[in-house]
This record gives C-alpha cells, structure tokens and sequence, in this order.
C-alpha cells in the first residue's frame, strides 16, 4: 500500500499542477473535455510553481508576467475557504480521516507531473531517484497542507514502470519547453492558445518521404537533415 492509498491529498490541494500540451490533449481525449473546462494560466512571478522545470508563457493583456499552464482549481466541498485540483474526489471526512481520504477523479488520465511525484531522473537520465518530501506543502501549517501521510520507501515505487513513466515526462516537459520558445516569440492572446497548441500538436506526425533513387554507387542518397 503506498502513501496515496490514505492521504486526503494535501498535494493536490496545496499546489498549482502544470500540465504540458500532451497532457491537456489526452485529458481532452479521456474525459471528453474542452480545453476551457479544466486548464488556466497562473501567474508564476518567483517560479514557484515552474520550479525550473515547467515553461513560462507570457500573453499579450499581461506581456510582464510569466505564467504556467496548470489545471484549475475548485472550492472544497468540505474544508471552506480552501480549493483543490478540480479533478480532486473528497470523500466525506470520519473519525477515522478527519479531513477525508480524497481519490484522483482522473488517475488513468492524470498529468505526467502526478505520474512522476516523487520520483525524479538521475543526472545520467537513467536511474529513477526518488526525493525526499516536505511535510508541508504550503507555509500555512494548516493539516489540510500536509503532504504524505507516511515517508516514501523504495519498494513502493515500480522499478519498471517508474523509469518509463519518468522517461516520457521527462520527454513531454522538454517539448512543451520548446513549444514555449515558440510561442514567446510572439505572444497573443490568452484566447487563441488553445487552437496554436493543437496545431503543434496535430503535427508532431509526419510521413517519411518515399526514398530518393539510388546513385551511380548503387546505394540510395541519405541526409541525417
């Protein structure tokens, strides 16, 4: 049993959840959602929330401020004047989990931040490690901000599915990085983000062009262009 299986999910209401373009996509996919339904742009001037890892979009209404594509929050049902990841199921708190033991409501579609929580690569990119976590994850020492109910251990993470699971949001992150190079160049509107990312997306697909004829040598011309 790992510590997700007794937590009233702390994490998920404690902090903001960037997500990549491949991420929204693939929620969009799954749950039959628009982009509008579940995705904002929180502003991120100390990096908070980029952590270095995470890219910074700028916009046009706001061209100073740095923000990072996160899922949006939701009031909670039970803990007034807090919010949560709107993807968050609270349950019904008990003597026995006084604030309630809360359940992802998208897990089998969850973003690649959750999925990599909290485990990191290795600087050879090869070894998954896994990192020590705060007890708190807000300054506010309130309980409902305390994160894993119990610390970490090797064995429960998945030594297979862990480094795959790293390595593709390892991949992902790095991607939405350069697709935010992209964008920055000319910031627009808060508004048409949504379709660019789509285009981006849709074309990260390509046809390999038919072999050209082989030469006088006999062998076919080949460019690593």
């Amino acid at each position: 049993m790992s510590p997700c299986d007794s937590c009233h999910s702390g994490c998920c209401r404690a902090f903001a959840i960037p997500v990549t373009g491949a991420d929204i996509i693939r929620i969009e996919r799954g749950l039959k959602l628009g982009f509008w339904d579940f995705v904002c742009r929180w502003a991120d001037p100390d990096g908070t929330i980029a952590r270095n890892n995470a890219p910074h979009f700028f916009f046009e209404d706001e061209p100073n401020t740095p923000f990072v594509i996160c899922t949006t929050h939701a009031p909670s049902a039970f803990h007034e004047g807090s919010t949560k990841c709107r993807f968050l199921m609270e349950c019904t708190p008990d003597e026995e989990n006084p604030i309630g033991a809360s359940r992802c409501g998208i897990y089998n579609h969850r973003p690649s931040s959750c999925h990599a929580f909290p485990m990191k690569l290795d600087d050879s990119g090869e070894l998954t490690i896994l990192y020590q976590v705060p007890k708190h994850g807000r300054e506010d020492k309130n309980p409902l901000y305390d994160l894993c109910p119990r610390e970490w251990e090797i064995e429960d993470i998945d030594p297979i599915e862990a480094p795959q699971q790293l390595s593709m949001a390892h991949y992902e992150i790095n991607f939405f990085n350069q697709v935010a190079q992209i964008w920055n160049r000319n910031p627009r509107e808060w508004e048409v983000f949504p379709e660019f990312l789509h285009i981006v997306y849709n074309n990260r697909v390509m046809k390999q062009e038919s072999p050209k004829p082989a030469d006088d040598s006999g062998t076919i011309p080949f460019s690593v262009a």
